[in-house]
């Protein structure tokens, strides 16, 4: 019913669980916990008929509200405190490891919920309940329905939830290893908790560690933050003598990027890593296999004229597309989005994710090259650039643009 981290395999307790259960016991610092194995998701729905509701976008709330009300059964609950007490009962991750979630071909990235800073196994019970409904969201489906990432066996629609201790990181990041291990190691790096990161509500220092140890960055202006407050996570201003300051120095790129090639030889490939520091000790919190590199860097800088002004940002998807602006500033401005527009918005978190399939390119105020955003743009095949500030109000709604994911410019067609 509960498996320990330290025994989970991908074929029973999903991709991400997997990974990190081999990492683990390879010896790498992962947090310790458990997972709720597919069996237990697939035995709480057996009744529930799920299959023939994932097509049916107006019955989708509604599935949601039924798995999230199921009882569970009296003995996982009883394995859920268990487990938990051996942890010391601690705050804990709670954590998506779907079937075909974190994989060579499709890493699923921020498509299903997972939960920080949850505590006590009655709360713990209400996530684990909402990550399995999570396999119905509109952007999950749209995202498994993607004809261009290949069928899905419906037989397989399946959820394992991991559980791990939350850690209070004072700096996370995401880290790229290279499919040629003589390549640069690409990471990303800012304050507070790996959410605002992966979640683009940031833009990030950026870290280019060579073979030869090298170090090439890029800071960035870190305005906020994103921290555990009891049970609650709370987004805060950075102080200010912190904001264009290095999150990590490099040494400890450098020792981030051993422990990359460390994960990349134990997964036998590319891997996409998320690592935090907490107490001054380096955790790492997933490794997937990169589904799609982001475009080299550093890039040329676009040139600047009178007649085609061009903006600069972080290069996030390769290639060069044309079309209109559509400036979308929250999900109240999604009925706006045509096939072709060029999408330019603060940010995006999953719940956007399926404008990517319509949109012809993206444009973000802040982010970086690894961040949910620019991994999903990257499969879709649809150049993105991250990173632009005030990218809504300088550019112009129904304006022509033209986006290029590869330089990481974007220029407005002269008048």
């Amino acid at each position: 019913m509960i498996v320990p981290l330290l025994s989970a395999a991908t074929d029973t307790c999903g991709g991400k669980a997997g990974a990190l259960g081999a990492l683990l016991r390879a010896g790498l610092p992962v947090p310790d916990g458990f997972v709720v194995p597919f069996a237990a998701y697939r035995d709480a729905v057996r009744d529930l008929d799920l299959e023939r509701f994932a097509g049916e976008p107006d019955r989708l709330d509604a599935v949601r509200r039924a798995i999230e009300a199921r009882p569970v059964h009296a003995t996982l609950i009883d394995a859920l405190v268990r487990a938990l007490d051996e942890l010391g009962d601690p705050p804990v991750a709670v954590r998506s490891s779907a079937a075909h979630e974190d994989t060579g071909q499709a890493s699923a990235a921020g498509q299903h919920d997972s939960f920080l800073a949850v505590r006590g196994a009655g709360a713990v019970t209400d996530a684990l309940r909402a990550c399995w409904a999570s396999l119905f969201t509109s952007r999950a489906i749209d995202y498994r329905d993607d004809s261009r990432r290949g069928d899905r066996p419906s037989d397989d629609l399946a959820m394992a939830v991991l559980v791990q201790r939350h850690l209070d990181a004072e700096v996370s990041g995401v880290m790229f290893t290279p499919a040629d291990p003589h390549d640069a190691i690409r990471i990303e790096a800012s304050w507070g908790l790996g959410p605002s990161i992966v979640g683009g509500t940031v833009t990030p220092d950026a870290y280019l560690v060579a073979e030869d140890r090298s170090v090439t960055r890029t800071v960035a202006h870190k305005r906020t933050r994103l921290d555990r407050r009891g049970r609650q996570l709370v987004t805060s201003e950075v102080p200010v003598h912190a904001r264009d300051r290095p999150a990590i120095d490099d040494a400890t790129a450098t020792l981030l990027a051993e422990l990359g090639k460390e994960i990349a030889a134990v997964r036998g490939g590319a891997q996409d890593v998320e690592w935090a520091i907490a107490d001054g000790r380096t955790w790492i919190l997933q490794a997937r296999p990169v589904t799609a590199a982001p475009p080299a860097w550093p890039s040329p800088a676009g040139h600047a004229s009178a007649a085609a002004p061009t903006l600069t940002g972080a290069p996030g998807s390769r290639g060069v597309v044309t079309g209109p602006a559509r400036i979308v500033r929250g999900p109240g401005d999604f009925a706006r989005v045509h096939p072709g527009d060029i999408l330019v918005c603060p940010f995006t978190d999953p719940a956007w994710t399926p404008l990517l399939r319509i949109a012809a390119g993206v444009i973000t105020e802040t982010g970086g090259v690894l961040s949910h955003a620019a991994i999903v743009a990257r499969e879709h095949g649809i150049p993105a650039v991250l990173g632009i500030p005030n990218a809504t109000s300088r550019l112009h709604d129904d304006s022509t643009i033209t986006i290029d994911g590869t330089t990481g410019t974007v220029t407005a067609a002269s008048t």
